[in-house]
């Protein structure tokens, strides 16, 4: 399965590739709610992408986002200051005597001093790096789907709440940020056919056996080990990921956009690197015929999924 992936969180790259419109209510909708929703995760690019806004809509969306930089900051400023005053009183504890208390305190202490200092130094960074692009499952992304005959590009959570479902599917079913191709017309018979989606990746990320990725057998006494594999395209570029998804509505419930992307076998390089799923990349030609699916004609979508981008996949252990 498909666990995590490095995007192009910029919501621009679609209306360069596609001119494609933004919705860009939906977009500061997720980031008002982020204010009041702290585990709602979004990537530094995504927001990124709105730091020089031009349009009223992208000033709100700039300010939402510097608002909740700065009651994270005032978080870690927080932190960093009770953690030091409870390192100076531990070690002036230890200075008349040495307890397991307190030399826990100035372990504890210092590792939480670290932390913060950390945790403000990366928000504060304004230079991104590749991590500021990954996605995991419950991440958002942006998303490109049709909404009104209009190619537009909307931010989606990475695990898909297929309609009608409950809130609690989430937890039930955490696998759902991947649809299985041999499972589409059963688990996800309600999104295939109806609503597609195309998220644009540049690389992914797997779980792994270190013993299959060396290709050969267990030892005696050995335990599995996993690894964290990461695979690029080669030549270098951009796939155009098959998604399905589902706007999901509940009582009490803020609305929900959320999708999953297409796996099928894998290729043989990812197969003999130890693992069994691989994303689906689609051409740019059937990019329109994807998003507008005719649910009397699937053959016609999976003949798309079939006539996919074929790169090789280069795999190495992830930082």
């Amino acid at each position: 399965m498909c666990y995590s992936a490095q995007i192009r969180a910029d919501h621009r790259t679609y209306v360069r590739m596609f001119g494609a419109d933004i919705s860009l209510r939906k977009f500061a909708e997720l980031f008002y709610r982020r204010q009041n929703e702290s585990k709602l995760k979004i990537p530094k690019a995504m927001e990124e992408a709105f730091a020089n806004p031009t349009t009223p809509e992208e000033h709100k969306i700039h300010a939402l986002i510097e608002s909740h930089r700065e009651a994270q900051a005032l978080k870690f400023e927080q932190e960093l200051f009770k953690q030091r005053k409870r390192l100076v009183e531990a070690e002036r504890k230890l200075q008349t005597k040495v307890t397991k208390v307190a030399t826990e305190d100035v372990r504890i202490a210092s590792s939480k001093i670290s932390k913060a200092r950390l945790n403000l130094d990366d928000l504060r960074r304004t230079e991104l790096l590749d991590r500021d692009s990954r996605i995991f499952p419950a991440v958002y992304a942006p998303v490109m789907v049709m909404l009104e005959g209009r190619k537009t590009v909307i931010p989606m959570r990475y695990q898909c709440r297929p309609a009608g479902r409950p809130a609690a599917y989430d937890i039930d079913y955490p696998g759902t940020y991947n649809a299985r191709r041999d499972n589409l017309e059963k688990f996800w018979r309600g999104q295939f056919g109806h609503t597609h989606g195309v998220m644009i990746v540049n690389a992914f990320y797997e779980n792994v056996d270190r013993h299959r990725m060396e290709g050969r057998e267990l030892g005696p006494e050995e335990q599995p080990e996993n690894v964290i594999l990461e695979f690029r395209p080669r030549p270098v570029q951009d796939m155009l990921v098959a998604c399905v998804w589902s706007h999901w509505t509940g009582p009490n419930q803020p609305d929900l956009d959320s999708f999953a992307a297409i796996t099928d076998e894998p290729p043989p390089e990812v197969a003999a690197a130890g693992h069994d799923r691989c994303i689906i990349p689609i051409r740019p030609e059937h990019v329109d015929a994807w998003l507008n699916p005719d649910p009397n004609n699937l053959k016609a979508l999976y003949d798309i999924l079939d006539d996919r981008e074929r790169p090789y996949y280069e795999h190495k252990l992830a930082a």
